[in-house]
């Protein structure tokens, strides 16, 4: 296995059992929900969704929503979970780690939590983002504010150590989205490595396409 990546196959079978982490994924979901309005006749994609923490809090919610992941083990997780709770509305969507990362489809609405600090290069991605939305389509993206590395205790296969709501808000302008908007989202409670609880602040950046 490749060292500078993080094994999330092996890690998804007891993701969910971390309850801040679920607590995490519940909060920036209800923040979505209340930042986008939402209807049944909508196509949502969630990008990076892991488990699907996200992706069923949205399924009730739209008409269709697929979840995106690298991991085959994620996936396979996500796919056992919406057969459980019934929803024949979610689909997966494998993401080659080693292809050219395009995104295919068209969607209302692209999310995305706490997978963009795992994103070595963000604009260009945002850039896809833009092209597979339709007109009038939106973008939300969750992630952590500047953390400086403390925020995994193994950063490997981390490449942003948070982000800065400003310069990620320009980043978004740039790729064409407007009434790009900033808000905090969720604030997660962790221990360092003395074992001193800390809080992180997980920010949700909204845009919609023209």
């Amino acid at each position: 296995m490749d060292e500078t990546k993080r094994n999330f196959d092996k890690e998804a079978a007891t993701w969910d059992e971390n309850p801040v982490r679920v607590k995490m994924a519940e909060d920036v979901g209800a923040a979505m929900v209340a930042q986008v309005p939402l209807s049944g006749a909508m196509r949502v994609l969630d990008f990076g969704c892991g488990t699907g923490l996200v992706t069923l809090r949205l399924a009730p919610l739209v008409g269709a929503v697929t979840g995106a992941d690298s991991s085959r083990g994620m996936l396979d997780v996500l796919e056992a979970k919406a057969a459980r709770m019934g929803l024949d509305n979610v689909r997966t969507q494998w993401l080659d780690p080693d292809g050219d990362g395009a995104l295919s489809g068209q969607y209302d609405v692209i999310v995305s939590t706490m997978t963009l600090h795992h994103i070595e290069a963000v604009e260009p991605l945002l850039a896809q983002f833009h092209r597979c939305l339709a007109p009038g389509g939106r973008l939300c993206i969750a992630d952590l504010d500047l953390e400086g590395g403390r925020f995994h205790g193994d950063n490997t296969g981390v490449f942003h150590f948070g982000f800065d709501r400003e310069t990620l808000c320009k980043a978004f302008v740039d790729a064409g989205f407007e009434e790009v908007d900033a808000l905090t989202a969720a604030t997660v409670l962790k221990p360092d490595e003395e074992g001193k609880v800390q809080p992180f602040s997980i920010f949700l950046i909204s845009g919609r396409r023209v």
